[in-house]
């Protein structure tokens, strides 16, 4: 599409901006050019299985979401190209988890379709040399009252063995202000580490820098081989005062630069729920010196904790600027996933900058909608512009895209082709690109159509209507035929309860 990336603030006015997944299938079409577990996991941990959060009667008064608006249906002849960066963030969809758990459903600017997509691993088969493997499914929507084809676009990175795994310099940055004073805060905080660092290897390090109301040094780098020491460090946190994320963040970066090493993952772990009040009033100082850090090689990945008073604004656009993933912990259960099963992918990054393409065949494709993706809108233009930031991937993750195309008379063969633009995390002046055409392949895979299931569920929840309850009985019976697995079986529950909300 033809409209610039926009820049979105994080909040409402500058002086707030610190106020306070597994199955397998077969696609239509593939083309392909630890250490151990935490000792102290143990049955203590069932108070930490489901943070628990206030009811919809009890005024949220500091969450923050930004609504990103929603793509439209574009004419192919007006314009066959649409371009976006890649996102692998999820924290969306377990927000959306959270709420509904808990009694009430989402706002309706807190979802993003690709994050609900993202959540789940669809089993893509990964590259067999290559970066990436591209994966192209077409066919009829499921759903009734679509007159569409859907495209299912999937893309899975390459993967890396644990033992492969490049050595980890790892900073945890943690928010131990008052507001982190609950035990779906700090408490889950510190199991979810324990979990990162019982599958740390003994000469990765690890340093930690708390921050309230001022920064300071927890523990200097230090090798995983002295666990002890990590784990004492990180159950000494005691609460305090206010939160000044700027001062917490600028320390921890400076420990990563002192401590840099040029042949290991430089990464920052951030922790927090994004609620803050002292530092930094304008976003553009901190803004600039994240995204400087990152041409440096140190990245920053955020994991937000908590709601009541939560800003996903903040910690998404961290993330984004600071080429890392943004996540959601919700229970113990999801910091597991993040840190234990995807941990390679969460540490590792195979490609930086990576942008998506898609070219329409205007002869064949009357207009088409991108379902997601609205913040990480491209200008077409800037495909190629290296200038122009895209988005990062980890070792072995998968991202998905959707799109509902409205077809000409008797439309066959190619639709179109998608093309997947990146560079190597080593080298920024080493541009590279993979295409795959996009065909017709009739009927959608059990693995496509759980997924339309899915994104069609969040695109009901951003409209926030209530007559969407046939819509919602449509979704259910699609992702009863078509989930698979324990994780797709959670969703269809999930989808359950929501209805219930609704009402």
């Amino acid at each position: 599409m033809k409209n610039m990336k926009r820049v979105w603030p994080f909040l409402a006015a500058a002086s707030l901006l610190f106020a306070g997944c597994s199955s397998s299938g077969n696609d239509a079409a593939n083309y392909n050019d630890g250490g151990n577990a935490s000792s102290a996991e143990t049955a203590s941990s069932a108070e930490y299985d489901r943070a628990p959060v206030q009811q919809e009667q009890e005024q949220r008064e500091d969450v923050y979401f930004q609504d990103y608006g929603t793509h439209p249906f574009v004419s192919a002849e007006e314009d066959s190209l649409s371009t976006f960066a890649i996102d692998v963030d999820t924290g969306a969809y377990t927000i959306a988890r959270s709420y509904i758990e808990n009694g009430s459903l989402p706002p309706a600017e807190a979802v993003r379709i690709e994050e609900y997509v993202n959540a789940f691993d669809m089993g893509y088969e990964p590259p067999a040399q290559d970066t990436f493997a591209i994966h192209v499914d077409t066919g009829a929507s499921p759903f009734e009252e679509d007159d569409y084809e859907l495209v299912r676009i999937g893309i899975k990175g390459k993967e890396v063995d644990a033992e492969e795994r490049q050595r980890a310099n790892l900073t945890f940055v943690i928010d131990i202000s008052g507001s982190m004073d609950q035990e779906n805060r700090i408490g889950l905080v510190q199991r979810s580490l324990e979990t990162l660092i019982g599958q740390l290897n003994d000469d990765d390090r690890v340093g930690i820098v708390a921050y309230g109301s001022t920064a300071r040094e927890l523990l200097p780098p230090t090798e995983v081989a002295n666990r002890y020491d990590i784990l004492e460090a990180l159950y000494g946190i005691e609460i305090e005062g206010a939160t000044n994320v700027e001062e917490g963040l600028l320390l921890g970066y400076e420990m990563a630069e002192e401590g840099f090493d040029p042949d290991a993952i430089n990464r920052i772990i951030l922790c927090s729920d994004g609620v803050a009040n002292v530092g930094e009033t304008g976003p553009e100082g901190i803004l600039e010196q994240i995204e400087e850090y990152a041409e440096q090689r140190i990245y920053l990945s955020t994991f937000g904790f908590g709601m009541d008073n939560y800003n996903d604004v903040l910690m998404e656009q961290l993330a984004d600027n600071g080429d890392g993933a943004y996540a959601y912990i919700d229970d113990m259960a999801e910091a597991k996933k993040v840190f234990r099963t995807q941990l390679t992918g969460t540490l590792q990054t195979i490609a930086r900058d990576a942008k998506i393409q898609v070219d329409f065949d205007s002869a064949k494709v009357e207009e088409y909608r991108l379902l997601g993706y609205e913040n990480r809108a491209v200008a077409d233009e800037d495909f190629r512009d290296n200038r122009v930031d895209g988005g990062e991937v980890g070792a072995g993750h998968s991202v998905t895209a959707l799109y509902a195309v409205k077809l000409k008379q008797e439309a066959e063969g190619e639709l179109g082709h998608v093309t997947i633009r990146f560079q190597s995390p080593e080298d920024n002046r080493e541009q590279r690109e993979l295409s795959a055409p996009i065909r017709l392949s009739g009927k959608l895979s059990d693995e496509t159509l759980f997924l339309a299931a899915v994104a069609k569920f969040a695109d009901v929840l951003k409209a926030s209507e209530p007559e969407d309850m046939a819509s919602l009985r449509e979704i259910r019976s699609v992702a009863l035929q078509s989930a698979e697995g324990e994780e797709q079986e959670a969703f269809v529950e999930l989808l359950e309860q929501a209805m219930k909300l609704r009402g």
